[in-house]
């Protein structure tokens, strides 16, 4: 199999995923091109290797993708977040807010996808107090103590 046809098949599916938007058909594409430049080394490389070299990258191009790359671009601001969903939940304070940095409180269960968030407090709070929440102040939650 000549090396153009790896490159181009791989450019082919990448452009496919622009229309899929899963962002996995782009990993089976760009190990494609790999082994078309592979071939550009080694012209001599049987189909079977081409074909086997081509499955390895696709697995770990995609597991590394899913699995160490995805996580790190989460959107981890609580932005447009319900308010409605926030106010009177109860947890445990894990760090009391002080004047300048904030605390951390822990729900019993995930609200809105996680379960520790950030706080503020004019009440003066210790580790293990239970708190609810009483509004929100852009990102950290403002609770008081129960």
């Amino acid at each position: 199999m000549p090396y153009w046809l790896w490159i181009v098949a791989g450019a082919a599916l990448m452009i496919v995923e622009v229309f899929i938007g899963s962002f996995f058909v782009f990993w089976i594409g760009l190990a494609a091109v790999l082994v078309g430049l592979i071939l550009l080394l080694v012209p001599q490389l049987a189909i079977a290797a081409q074909v086997t070299i081509w499955a390895l990258l696709s697995g770990l191009l995609a597991l590394g993708w899913f699995k160490y790359v995805k996580p790190l671009a989460r959107d981890r601001t609580k932005a447009g977040l319900s308010r409605e969903a926030l106010i009177g939940q109860i947890g445990q304070i894990l760090k009391p807010p002080t004047g300048s940095t904030r605390g951390t409180i822990r729900f019993p269960a995930p609200i809105l996808g996680s379960d520790e968030w950030q706080i503020l407090s004019e009440d003066p709070l210790a580790i293990g107090d239970r708190a609810h929440v009483v509004d929100l102040s852009g990102n950290a939650l403002i609770v008081r103590k129960m």
